[in-house]
């Protein structure tokens, strides 16, 4: 069972602090990697940190099981946390988000979602996202957009 799971039997829908990683995949046309959830909406694939786990763990373990792809060469771009990711389930439970966003263009195995959690996965050019994206996973790419910005402006000074 997941240890959030597990927590949630102690302390029902009070506030929990879940640690996660979302990664920010490139391809060789510098598309980003998303996943249509069963919402609808598109994110970055990626989830919460088991026992043990470190950041990097859990990124390397979720975008295996959501998407097939094996990661490597991972670059931690920020750590998004505080009141702006707080959340409430339509179930009641509460919860602050602190995730780690990576990013990697080193990917070997073959596309396939998750069925259980991912309707679709697609490449995405980075100026044409669809509409459907959850606050938390715009961040993550803006993170991404000022990292490509910074890298630009060093390359050229």
């Amino acid at each position: 069972m997941e240890y959030y799971k597990e927590l949630r039997k102690f302390v029902g829908h009070r506030p929990l602090i879940l640690p996660g990683a979302v990664v920010i995949i490139i391809n060789g046309n510098g598309e980003i990697l998303l996943q249509e959830r069963e919402n609808n909406f598109w994110g970055l694939p990626g989830g919460l940190m088991d026992l043990g786990e470190s950041f990097t763990d859990t990124a390397k373990r979720e975008v295996l099981e959501e998407t097939g792809l094996r990661i490597n060469n991972l670059v931690l771009l920020d750590v998004l946390s505080g009141p702006d990711y707080f959340y409430k389930n339509p179930n009641g439970d509460e919860l602050y988000s602190v995730t780690a966003v990576y990013t990697t263009n080193e990917y070997t195995g073959e596309l396939i979602p998750d069925m259980n959690e991912s309707k679709s996965l697609q490449f995405y050019d980075i100026n044409c996202l669809p509409e459907k994206m959850e606050k938390e996973y715009k961040d993550c790419i803006k993170i991404y957009r000022r990292a490509l910005s910074l890298e630009k402006i060093s390359e050229s000074g």
